[in-house]
């Protein structure tokens, strides 16, 4: 799987055969999905917004520490990174009290950018950056414009790094290169596996005497690396953290909120823990090749079920079965409790997902326990990922999956159909569905607890407490309209997905 040889890391669509096209039961997905090439050939004859990759990759990159992110690209690209420069710093802060805020700057790249090329504005950021913060890494994220007039990044990158000190770290994320905007965790892995990451025999180490180094010996054989994601919450990883201790286990979580020095230590540890297969397989992939780290890689730890089999695919892996069964044995015991006044009241109501596919996928299971009834999930995206959890949904021959990055207007239109009680979903979709109505959840917050057993109680407790009163949004659908008529709720939902008939 080596792809490090290249400058940039490949796309979804040829690397995965990855889709977001397709619209069926998930019975039909999984049919379609055993043709070779069949759902690659799927598009839409019209298609309303998609996320980019070059926004997404700066999701991870705007969380390091101790580094400076220069956006090889028009002042616009990147211009998100306003909105959360101030929750960056707090939620940084939550790790290490000393933290600064986001530096981020941009190349501002213009009309004769484009046709006298870019390289020089770059040379002039990165020395900028290396002078003003002197930070422990400067990351470029190069976007479309450079891609496209032929900007030579790398080799701006290589000739400066003997002036500076920080490590140049180059971040090929050009948002028109694909459609799948989750290449972009592949881009900024690549940068990193490249430029941070480390062999252990380069790394020095320095011993008082033998029994010194059995101590460290030990604790790297229990050391294990949690992949965090920036839709996380602090709450989530002290979640998990502390199942993990339950266990004997040290860890450490990256890539989101590291700091560069972090990456240089990935290959001293005992496993590779993955949260979203999504997120991680490329990095994972890589470090098993490369320094013989094997990895958990099956689920998510969202809902019961999940979270029983996240903490036994991992200890298995250290011989500690029978103390992960006892650990299970007492969190179920208290979570059942915990749950038990809130089954009757969200017994046979029933919910619509949209998000990333690892995500909402775990997240119905965790509803389908509670006696909730899931009737369609939309997922960014669809690829041999999400086949586990598909396979263990009851009922999947009549739960619909819509594949669709953006494409709102498809998701109203099924909304409209079904008539969810609730739909959780991620944050960027659900002021429409608020228009529609429908009481919705944030499928995930960076100040909520979501996983493991402690997040499968506040989902809940959070679902109950929503149920309780659903006229806030009643009254947003009686005063504010969709823009879609009344001819299109009437359409399939799925008319604009090309190919469609050749689900069976």
């Amino acid at each position: 799987m080596n792809y490090l040889n290249g400058e940039a890391a490949p796309i979804r669509e040829e690397r995965l055969n990855t889709t977001n096209a397709f619209g069926g039961t998930c019975t039909d997905l999984q049919t379609c999905a055993g043709k070779k090439g069949c759902l690659n050939g799927f598009q839409r004859s019209f298609a309303q917004t998609q996320g980019c990759q070059f926004t997404l990759s700066l999701a991870i990159l705007n969380t390091l520490r101790n580094a400076v992110i220069i956006m090889h690209a028009p002042i616009g690209c990147g211009g998100c990174s306003i909105a959360t420069a101030g929750v960056s710093k707090t939620f940084r802060r939550l790790r290490d009290p000393n933290a600064q805020g986001l530096i981020w700057l941009n190349t501002n790249l213009n009309e004769a950018d484009v046709i006298s090329g870019g390289e020089t504005k770059l040379k002039e950021a990165i020395l900028y950056a290396e002078k003003e913060f002197r930070p422990d890494a400067i990351v470029v994220a190069s976007g479309c414009v450079p891609a496209l007039i032929g900007d030579d990044v790398d080799a701006v990158l290589s000739q400066l790094q003997g002036e500076v000190a920080a490590t140049l770290v180059p971040v090929h994320c050009a948002g028109f290169k694909t459609k799948i905007m989750a290449t972009a965790y592949d881009s900024v892995y690549h940068g990193i596996l490249k430029k941070l990451v480390k062999d252990p025999e380069e790394v020095e180490r320095a011993y008082e005497d033998e029994l010194e180094q059995l101590k460290e010996k030990f604790r790297l054989s229990r050391t294990v690396n949690v992949l965090n994601v920036s839709s996380m919450s602090r709450l989530d990883e002290l979640e998990l953290e502390r199942l993990l201790t339950a266990l004997g286990l040290t860890v450490r979580f990256l890539p989101c909120y590291a700091e560069p020095e972090t990456f240089t230590h990935v290959s001293e540890a005992a496993l590779n823990i993955s949260i979203c297969a999504t997120h991680d397989d490329y990095f994972i992939n890589h470090i098993r090749e490369i320094y013989g780290i094997p990895f958990v890689l099956k689920t998510i730890p969202i809902g019961r079920k999940n979270t029983d089999l996240w903490i036994r695919d991992i200890a298995s892996y250290f011989g500690l079965e029978q103390e992960a069964e006892r650990l299970i044995e007492k969190e179920n015991k208290d979570l059942n409790e915990a749950l038990e006044p809130f089954r009757h009241k969200l017994k046979g109501k029933t919910a619509y997902l949209a998000g990333g596919e690892i995500r909402i996928l775990s997240t119905a299971e965790l509803l389908i326990d509670l006696g909730m009834e899931v009737i369609g999930v939309k997922g960014y995206h669809y690829d041999e990922f999400a086949d586990p959890l598909i396979d263990v949904l009851p009922n999947k021959d009549k739960i619909t999956f819509n594949a669709a990055t953006g494409q709102p207007f498809e998701l109203a239109n099924l909304l409209e159909k079904t008539k969810p009680d609730v739909v959780i979903g991620h944050s960027g979709g659900n002021s429409m569905v608020a228009k529609q109505g429908i009481p919705v959840l944030p499928l995930f917050g960076p100040t909520y607890n979501y996983l493991g057993y402690s997040g499968s109680f506040e989902i809940t407790r959070r679902l109950n407490r929503l149920f309780k009163n659903t006229m806030f949004n009643k009254n947003i659908s009686e005063n504010t309209k969709l823009p879609y008529k009344k001819e299109w709720y009437e359409k399939d939902p799925f008319h604009y997905i090309k190919n469609q008939d050749e689900i069976v």
